[in-house]
């Protein structure tokens, strides 16, 4: 791998790992089936209590049908307080039907293809020598870091953003809460 190693390779590994579930004893397919019962990424946002400007922001973008397809993606959830954080007006301006465009740029730029734990988000930063470039379905690029033991996440206009919780496990996929919201270039 490059000293930045990239999101694709894991993402590329997860779905390749994927292909195999057929061999699987019937123990594995069980808990496939359990974990298929489990809430999806929009239901688990729904549910929190905290994501409550994201999940209408998904609805507004027309993405709910996308974030509860099978995936797997990895989302990167901002908080209703991350959002809070913007400038004042910006949710309200980007929600408009007008602007549908570039508030589902937005939220694709929050979202990555595959399943990527943060176990794994950690030894993709190991393995490029201290940050992971990763490429979103966006299209862009966010640079993961670690700082102590938490994950900093940059965007490409270089705000910096933590994980405050990793690891929420969906019926499609993983998310990873945020304490802000990523921009595009």
């Amino acid at each position: 791998m490059t000293p930045k190693t990239t999101f694709a390779a894991l993402a590329a590994a997860a779905l390749a790992a994927t292909s195999g579930l057929a061999a699987l004893p019937a123990a594995a397919h069980q808990h496939k089936a359990e974990a298929a019962a489990a809430p999806n990424i929009v239901q688990t946002a729904m549910s929190t209590g905290v994501h409550n400007t994201l999940v209408a922001a998904v609805k507004a973008a027309g993405l709910v049908d996308t974030l509860s397809s099978p995936g797997p993606f990895t989302v990167f959830a901002p908080t209703d307080t991350a959002f809070a954080k913007l400038p004042n007006g910006t949710v309200a301006t980007l929600v408009k039907p007008e602007n549908k465009g570039t508030l589902t740029g937005i939220l694709t730029y929050h979202a990555v293809a595959g399943k990527v734990t943060s176990r794994d988000l950690v030894a993709l930063i190991k393995q490029g020598h201290g940050e992971a470039v990763i490429k979103t379905v966006a299209g862009g690029e966010l640079t993961a870091r670690l700082a102590g033991d938490k994950i900093i996440i940059t965007d490409e206009k270089g705000r910096a953003t933590a994980v405050t919780q990793a690891d929420v496990m969906t019926s499609n996929g993983v998310v990873h809460v945020t304490d802000g919201v990523f921009l595009p270039a």
